[in-house]
């Protein structure tokens, strides 16, 4: 069985370029595959091999102070879902392009997976406030599944978000919005974006539909969820696709 990881941080970063090298070297030491970009803003990766280099791998990155609390995302496959390592350098881990998105110096207000699922079992928050979940992902993801009866956006990449929710604003105006997205990391810098312009009422998943699957299950969830490497998707027991012929 391989083991695959994903996580993400956003953190400065002075010399990206320094990073990736490193990394790089680490990854590629360890017989890794994957994915891993840089920034001044932070890493995002996902990386699939062993489990001891696995755990190699995640020893090394966390021995930097930098990174020492960084969270992974752990699943299983069958195979190997990646070609080949890629490290780059980016403007950015995520690419949003909007000012006052960054959360380097705070983060949106997080709600975890435990509570989101009483929340919607609920069908409101424990305010008792109109929920509305908000996917922040493309189409071709939504249709893989969401969330049920959850907002999505017909954009096909995270920099169509801005215009596509805002003909949303005044009707999610009385909810709490819990933005939502792959492994956390758009709707982590949507929400902050959301909240900058105006709309305090937004939340953020922690952890995304992949930390939900990890610490809930499928509770709301309808479909499975769309993962950017050969197992093409996971269900919410972080199954994949590819393995089971689906």
């Amino acid at each position: 069985m391989v083991l695959n990881i994903a996580a993400y941080k956003f953190v400065r970063i002075a010399d990206p370029d320094a990073m990736a090298a490193r990394l790089h070297a680490q990854a590629e030491a360890e017989a890794l595959l994957g994915t891993i970009l840089l920034a001044h803003e932070g890493v995002n990766l996902f990386l699939a091999g062993n489990d001891a280099a696995i755990d190699a791998f995640i020893e090394f990155l966390k021995a930097d102070p930098q990174f020492s609390d960084i969270r992974f995302k752990r699943s299983r496959s069958d195979t190997q879902p990646f070609a080949r390592l890629k490290v780059k350098v980016k403007p950015e881990i995520i690419g949003f392009r909007q000012r006052d998105a960054s959360p380097l110096e705070a983060r949106a207000p997080a709600v975890p997976p435990e509570t989101l699922a009483r929340w919607i079992a609920q069908g409101h928050d424990d305010q008792g406030k109109r929920l509305v979940l908000l996917d922040t992902r493309n189409r071709q993801e939504v249709a893989h599944g969401s969330f049920v009866d959850a907002m999505t956006l017909p954009i096909d990449r995270f920099t169509d978000f801005p215009a596509a929710v805002e003909v949303h604003r005044e009707s999610l105006s009385d909810a709490t919005v819990v933005s939502f997205c792959t492994g956390g990391i758009r709707c982590e810098k949507a929400a902050m974006w959301l909240r900058a312009n105006g709309m305090d009422n937004v939340l953020q998943l922690d952890g995304g539909i992949l930390g939900y699957f990890e610490h809930v299950g499928g509770q709301g969830y309808q479909g499975r969820c769309f993962v950017f490497d050969e197992r093409v998707s996971l269900d919410p027991a972080l199954q994949p696709a590819k393995d089971m012929g689906v």
